[in-house]
């Protein structure tokens, strides 16, 4: 199992942490770096400065919104910095959920996210292998647009520069069993979301066809210290802001998961509360058990023999969320 170091997004402003965190991961070891958007901070321009302040170490968006770019927006992103580092790019994608896509990005949520997953990864392969214009009769992505209010002089393209390699790794966030699914037939990986080493099972009937090579990458977050209730908290806080905050009270897709995970009453409850300007409730809400079950948390030996059960399942890639530089190094020589 390899190591990644994510780094999420910014909250108020740029976290002078992150840079020093990310050449300290390369140094130890670590397989990759990752980044993410929300709706402030882009995932590419800090993607990029790191890969300017590194060497070896692969970098990935885990993830990158579609509702942000064009497919082909998205490609170019991909294949520039894929030049500039050295070939260390990988494209993590995610469709996030109708209050951001709506909220933020002004567009309307897909009425098929599945249809429209698989138009976006389509048109974003085309561009990374050069093989022919850019072409496209899709739904939500067409290429060229031959809509009504259209002039109708698009014409079909090809990227001016050649990408550096047109395979380059594709990885989604999918959370839903049927879009697991699909992501094992259309990417070369998945980002789960509350990835939980005791419930893997959860997952192995969407995992079936799933080609060789193919990545399972969740994060979770690492934190070696001595309490395990304090250590927990960071993660009790982020799950009530994901399940109460991210999304809206008929239609939540964290909070889904979080039900279809065995606590559907608990997450109706965060939500409730997180909803009504309670907060601090909400995340008191959050069972322990589950910020347990999806993170790596307390002393260096409770970690180690935790460390074992996600070794043991589908993950080839642990993405360590959220941890300082000791628990970097520690998580480094458990896993070594």
């Amino acid at each position: 199992m390899r190591l990644g170091l994510a780094l999420g997004y910014w909250g108020r402003g740029p976290d002078p942490r992150h840079l020093p965190l990310a050449r300290e991961a390369e140094r130890l070891g670590y397989d990759s770096v990752w980044t993410a958007e929300s709706w402030g901070s882009d995932a590419f321009t800090p993607l990029t400065w790191i890969a300017a302040h590194t060497t070896r170490i692969r970098l990935g968006t885990a993830v990158a919104q579609m509702a942000a770019r064009s497919p082909v927006t998205t490609a170019m992103h991909a294949l520039t910095l894929d030049h500039l580092s050295g070939g260390r790019m990988t494209l993590g994608l995610g469709l996030s959920g109708p209050q951001v896509v709506e909220g933020w990005y002004g567009r309307p949520f897909p009425k098929s996210p599945l249809t429209a997953t698989r138009e976006y990864v389509d048109v974003v392969r085309q561009v990374l292998r050069r093989a022919a214009p850019v072409e496209a009769d899709g739904r939500f992505h067409p290429v060229p647009y031959r809509g009504p209010d259209g002039t109708g002089l698009g014409r079909a393209l090809k990227p001016i520069t050649h990408p550096l390699r047109p395979d380059l790794p594709v990885l989604l966030g999918a959370e839903g069993p049927r879009n697991v699914a699909q992501t094992t037939r259309i990417a070369d990986g998945w980002l789960p979301l509350y990835w939980s080493p005791t419930r893997a099972h959860l997952y192995e009937k969407a995992l079936a066809e799933a080609p060789e090579g193919f990545l399972v990458a969740p994060m979770a977050q690492v934190r070696v210290c001595a309490d395990v209730a304090e250590g927990l908290l960071p993660v009790k806080t982020m799950l009530g802001f994901y399940i109460g905050g991210m999304g809206h009270a008929v239609r939540n897709f964290h909070a889904d998961l979080m039900a279809r995970m065995g606590y559907e009453e608990e997450a109706r409850r965060v939500q409730q509360l997180f909803l009504a300007g309670r907060r601090e409730e909400a995340v008191a809400a959050v069972p322990d058990a589950f910020a347990d079950e999806i993170s790596l948390v307390g002393p260096r030996e409770r970690v180690a023999e935790r460390l074992e059960s996600w070794r043991a399942g589908p993950v080839t890639d642990l993405l360590a969320l959220a941890p300082d530089r000791e628990s970097l190094r520690v998580l480094a020589e458990l896993n070594s």
